[in-house]
């Protein structure tokens, strides 16, 4: 009995001693470093760059491709290379003030600069890769687009009512350039609604940018006014219920939708200048200096200079019955002067206050068989409807967003 008493406990006894055993080498092992286990992963933009560093940087108004990348150790002949090789696949002249750029480079005695990349927006950029040989490619982040559609009142303006509704006002300002030749902007009023479908796209489950308009219904001086986007024969076309383009003969305003109208068209309006009441043939809207201003038509320009009264203008001749003509700039666009051909939303000139203002604005003239006449009430010719071929197509689209659009606003 004992003598299994014994047995018995040296059998505890081994086990124990085994249990410390395993213990012990069980805790001597090094864990292995998470560093090591840690995979590299790729940035933003797809590029290995863990032992590189990274400078983020903005587009300066005329900044050139050398101010950016000389102080950063690339010599001038590899920037002629860049600017070569980038002429077919991203041209440099397309690079916009204010947009990102990013520098990555290694550093031991001296900075290296292995890739830098140009961020167009916030889906889609442009690689340079300078490791050997250039090689420049355009990629984009993975993203995805949700179909989103707001309605309601005006109440101050529409940009403002849109961020109200937590939507972007680039929303507000895209709309208004579709409506450009049928609606103006500046003349909503309090109690005017809007129905709107366009496209979110979304990187990482996030908001990033606004896609396309898809259709939109405006009611505005109680009457409605719709926009389909319907995309056979031309790319990004809009038309109406009945099928007729939304792109006038002339567009409703010559500077885009981010003015006010100041003073309106009138036969006997008191001068703030001259102290006595005068006709006011024109439309005056008020914008930052240097707002660009367009012509809101095809045509000709007859005249192109200034006078004490007008300050810089320019005239334009669209055909036998309509001219138009455009005061005040503080400058004229590149290439514009008597005799030149501009098309519609061309850049002519830039706001000021040269002649007889009292602030930068551009007054906006409007003749027909050489009478002056307030273009507001002038009736737009609307452009080329959708084609027969296409038309029972347009339909079916047209019909789709028809009951979308009434379903909201109904």
């Amino acid at each position: 009995m004992a003598r299994n008493r014994n047995l018995r406990t040296l059998f505890l006894m081994g086990i124990l001693v085994a249990l410390i055993i395993l213990n012990f080498v069980a805790c001597s092992k090094k864990p292995e470093s998470t560093t090591q286990n840690k995979k590299p992963k790729p940035n933003q933009f797809g590029l290995m760059v863990n032992d590189l560093i990274e400078v983020r940087d903005t587009i300066e108004t005329n900044e050139t491709l050398s101010n950016i990348l000389i102080p950063h150790g690339v010599s001038q002949q590899k920037i002629n290379e860049i600017e070569k090789k980038a002429l077919n696949i991203f041209p440099l002249r397309s690079f916009r003030t204010n947009d990102e750029l990013y520098i990555y480079a290694k550093w031991d005695s001296v900075e290296t600069v292995q890739y830098f990349v140009y961020k167009k927006d916030p889906v889609n950029y442009v690689v340079f890769d300078l490791r050997d040989a250039i090689n420049i490619y355009k990629k984009q982040k993975p993203f995805t687009v949700r179909q989103v559609t707001v309605s309601g009142t005006i109440k101050e303006n529409l940009t403002q009512t849109l961020i109200e509704k937590g939507v972007k006002e680039e929303v507000g300002y895209t709309v208004a350039d579709i409506y450009e030749s049928q609606i103006d902007f500046g003349l909503l009023q309090e109690n005017d609604s809007f129905t709107i479908i366009f496209e979110e796209i979304n990187v990482d489950d996030q908001p990033a940018q606004i896609g396309k308009i898809l259709a939109a219904k405006f009611n505005f001086r109680k009457k409605d006014y719709y926009a389909f986007r319907f995309d056979k024969g031309k790319v990004g076309s809009y038309f109406d219920e009945h099928g007729k383009g939304l792109q006038g003969m002339f567009l409703t305003a010559p500077i885009k939708f981010r003015y006010r109208i100041t003073s309106r068209y009138s036969s006997n309006r008191y001068h703030p200048i001259l102290h006595r009441n005068k006709a006011h043939l024109g439309t005056d809207y008020a914008a930052a200096t240097g707002t660009p201003i367009m012509t809101v038509g095809n045509g000709v320009v007859l005249e192109a200079g200034y006078t004490g009264g007008n300050g810089n203008y320019v005239k334009v001749k669209h055909n036998a019955s309509y001219t138009t003509q455009y005061l005040h700039m503080s400058r004229f666009a590149k290439g514009i002067h008597r005799g030149v051909h501009v098309t519609q939303g061309q850049t002519i000139g830039y706001v000021g206050s040269t002649g007889l203002a009292t602030g930068p604005h551009v007054c906006f003239r409007f003749w027909r068989k050489g009478k002056q006449v307030n273009p507001l009430r002038e009736k737009n010719q609307s452009s080329n409807p959708v084609s027969k071929k296409n038309k029972a197509e347009f339909e079916v689209v047209k019909k789709e967003w028809m009951e979308k659009l009434q379903s909201v606003s109904g």
